[in-house]
């Protein structure tokens, strides 16, 4: 396969030499022990952030938009600055002097974004779809591809009906690849994220089954599986089992149970990625390195807290206003409803500060914003650059915890 600019640093400025997106994956894993970190697409700030503490702490990370957050033009983009693949890449290039960074499409799949589930798409359009979506990826230069089959609008598929759909859409990618002369990798995960850590026995069945066909079909196996660990994000907070203080009858507490998954991917030599470590404490993010978990995904953490940032900034300027018409915004936007624990005391203002980066980039937020800069200015604060400072604050304690920051 001929490898471009998708799997080397050359095309931002840093390393010339081509490396494989699998072995600069490893390569950063292996140095010493660290989780590697997927840093979710929730606002352009983020976005930033991220490419700024990568190119200081000489580290890599990983950017993974869902297709909510990025996706083509035909289904109307994606809620994050209005972008598509190939803007979001030229954005990231543009500004990641260091080719620190890896884009890497986070659930991907049929039904995956939201317009699908309302267009009611049969499987064979939400397949032809989700395609697409993928070759938009592929050809502005995403380095690892999260297949997601786990989704149907009538709920979670039958194993075998979420095994047939990656298989085909693994051959799709990696035939993409090949005629756009790109190089990938992948990432896989056939069930909806859980609370608590699933069979192990279902999960290697799963998998042998997967690297199987990788086998038969001379393909590359994944460089990533997503695995039940025990973290699960509701409201603000993560109410998995990873972080929580209590046994919970039938499941195993996680510093058995990630061990010992680790091990059984040892022979697989395939990394364990782990998804939703929103909001976890500082001292279990430490465990991560030592209990071997190789890479873990955060997104709305960093959403939240660039609201809240800016809620402070709002009040302590005496723009008291300007706070009631974004929370406002962000509560009528409705997007907090699916984080919503069954027992919820959540107030209106917790529900509007969940929600809230879901919003900055529509038309309505965007004119609050004018009128906020401006008034921002006889303050003599720059929003944007207040706002990423702030948001760098969670992204560093994710990467000291991960014995990331140091690796330079």
């Amino acid at each position: 396969m001929k490898h471009t600019q998708a799997s080397s640093r050359s095309w931002s400025g840093g390393v010339s030499a081509v490396v494989r997106t699998s072995d600069r994956i490893r390569k950063q894993a292996r140095r010493w022990p660290c989780t590697l970190l997927g840093v979710g697409v929730v606002s352009k700030t983020a976005v930033d952030a991220a490419i700024d503490l990568a190119n200081e702490y000489n580290v890599d990370i990983m950017l993974i938009p869902s297709r909510r957050q990025v996706d083509m033009d035909s289904l109307g983009g994606g809620y994050v600055h209005g972008w598509n693949a190939q803007r979001f890449a030229d954005h990231v290039r543009a500004r990641d002097r260091g080719g620190r960074i890896l884009m890497c499409r986070d659930h991907g799949g049929p039904w995956q974004n939201t317009v699908e589930i309302a267009k009611s798409l049969s499987p064979a359009q939400a397949m032809e779809s989700a395609k697409q979506s993928y070759r938009e990826d592929i050809e502005a230069g995403f380095s690892v591809l999260h297949l997601d089959t786990s989704v149907t609008p009538e709920g979670e598929p039958s194993a075998e009906d979420a095994l047939a759909r990656l298989f085909e859409l693994y051959r799709y990618c990696d035939q993409t690849s090949r005629e756009l002369g790109r190089d990938i990798a992948f990432e896989v995960g056939t069930e909806e994220q859980d609370s608590l850590s699933h069979s192990m026995e279902a999960f290697f069945t799963t998998l042998e089954r997967i690297v199987a066909f990788c086998n038969a079909e001379g393909l590359q196996k994944p460089t990533f599986v997503v695995a039940q660990t025990g973290t699960k994000v509701m409201e603000a907070r993560n109410v998995g089992l990873l972080d929580n203080p209590y046994r919970i009858e039938g499941a195993l507490p996680s510093e058995v149970f990630v061990p010992r998954l680790i091990k059984g991917l040892q022979r697989f030599d395939i990394f364990l990625k782990q998804h939703n470590t929103d909001y976890l404490s500082d001292e279990v993010l430490k465990w991560h390195p030592w209990l071997g978990i190789h890479s873990a995904n955060v997104a709305p953490e960093y959403g939240v807290a660039e609201t809240r940032a800016l809620l402070r900034l709002l009040y302590g300027s005496r723009l008291d206003h300007h706070c009631e018409r974004f929370l406002e915004l962000a509560y009528n936007s409705r997007k907090w409803e699916k984080w919503m624990l069954p027992d919820t005391t959540a107030s209106d203002r917790d529900r509007a500060i969940i929600a809230g980066h879901y919003v900055f980039s529509t038309d309505t937020f965007q004119e609050l914003k004018s009128a906020i800069e401006r008034d921002l200015r006889a303050h003599g604060v720059e929003l944007d650059q207040y706002l990423r400072e702030q948001v760098k604050v969670p992204l560093l304690r994710h990467l000291k915890a991960f014995r990331l920051s140091g690796m330079s």
